[in-house]
């Protein structure tokens, strides 16, 4: 008879239901699945040379305008609506000079724009007493990359000098800091390690420290337990915070998390309307920040390229503050970044003028 070995996030959430699958003989979780050959043969880990394996990078098959470079993985937080520390195991961060081959391999590919992403991007070489700020820093030293973003950062892992690294032209300006509520108590019930004086200073120090910085964040409408008053404080915050953009999710429960067993779910339509009012104000916001870009020229990587009939070839792509850009060329740009002035948006894109082209 075959055996199977079942591993991935969901076993890890649901190990019991993987297990009694047909013919699943054993169930590796993703915190022991670089482990997995000797957990399944019921051997000490040390009987093996190689612990985690080893990722080989491979020159120049990216191909891609960006490179998504995994840096970190697993979370040490406990939010209790999220499964992601459940399916995802504790914090790990990837070697720096592992990461920075990844990103010579990206380059050597032609991508013009390295991305940092992880599970807790912000927690990385909290084992190895480094801090991502080491990351950035080796990064921009190390390697030849033009374009270098960051990914989403939990506001606690920041402080007023982690701006200073935007002292650097190659660091996108735009932060991803995931709020999820305005409303202290109900952070509190998230178990969100922040407070919303302690987000509008980071905001603030950020805007003063990297100018017509972008920031964009996320947010959950009808948490359990989200009164009236709480939604107000949140729709207040958000209004105030006037993000360039952002996510709205309306929760729903994840088996095995804290906020699934809370009492006062709130009911499906409450946490609907409260999710496009929430959106509503961030489209507000997102087109106020849009429309102080209007008349100006900025660099934009251009993402795709389709033919336009006669006028050539139709370009799309983002400026380094994540605005969406298109224009006409009279040749493909794609993974080329041009200087493009902006003279006026519809629906949140930029109808953009080539006025310079990279060489």
């Amino acid at each position: 008879m075959e055996e199977i070995v079942a591993t991935g996030c969901w076993t890890s959430i649901q190990p019991r239901e993987a297990a009694a699958l047909p013919n699943v003989r054993h169930v590796v979780t993703n915190d022991k699945k670089d482990y997995l050959v000797p957990e399944v043969l019921g051997l000490p880990r040390e009987t093996f040379d190689l612990e985690p394996m080893d990722r080989v990078p491979i020159p120049g098959l990216h191909r891609r305008t960006r490179a998504f470079i995994k840096v970190q993985d697993g979370c040490d937080n406990r939010c209790t609506f999220c499964v992601t520390t459940i399916a995802r195991g504790e914090g790990r961060s990837r070697p720096l000079a592992d990461v920075i081959n990844d990103i010579n391999a990206a380059l050597a590919g032609d991508s013009k724009e390295i991305v940092l992403t992880g599970v807790h991007l912000g927690s990385w070489g909290q084992e190895m007493n480094f801090h991502l700020r080491d990351l950035v820093k080796a990064i921009l030293r190390e390697t030849d990359v033009r374009r270098l973003r960051l990914s989403s950062l939990e506001p606690w892992d920041l402080d007023a000098d982690f701006f200073s690294l935007w002292m650097d032209a190659r660091l996108m300006p735009h932060l991803h800091l995931p709020l999820q509520s305005g409303s202290e108590s109900t952070l509190k019930r998230m178990a969100r390690k922040t407070t919303p004086d302690s987000f509008r200073g980071l905001v603030k120090a950020a805007r003063a420290a990297i100018p017509d910085i972008a920031i964009t964040t996320d947010i959950i409408a009808g948490f359990p337990g989200e009164t009236d008053d709480e939604f107000a404080e949140t729709l207040d915050f958000v209004r105030e915070m006037q993000f360039s953009g952002g996510h709205v999710f309306s929760y729903s429960p994840r088996p095995g998390t804290g906020a699934a067993k809370m009492k006062a779910q709130i009911k499906p339509e409450v946490r609907k309307r409260r999710n496009h009012i929430l959106q509503e104000a961030i489209g507000e916001s997102g087109k106020s920040y849009q429309e102080k870009f209007i008349g100006q020229t900025m660099s934009v990587l251009w993402e795709s390229a389709s033919e336009y009939g006669e006028y050539g070839w139709r370009m799309e792509g983002w400026t380094g503050n994540y605005l969406r850009v298109s224009a006409v060329a009279p040749s493909p740009r794609w993974n080329e970044v041009d200087e493009v002035t902006l003279p006026d948006s519809k629906s949140g894109v930029f109808f953009g003028t080539i006025v310079r082209l990279s060489e």
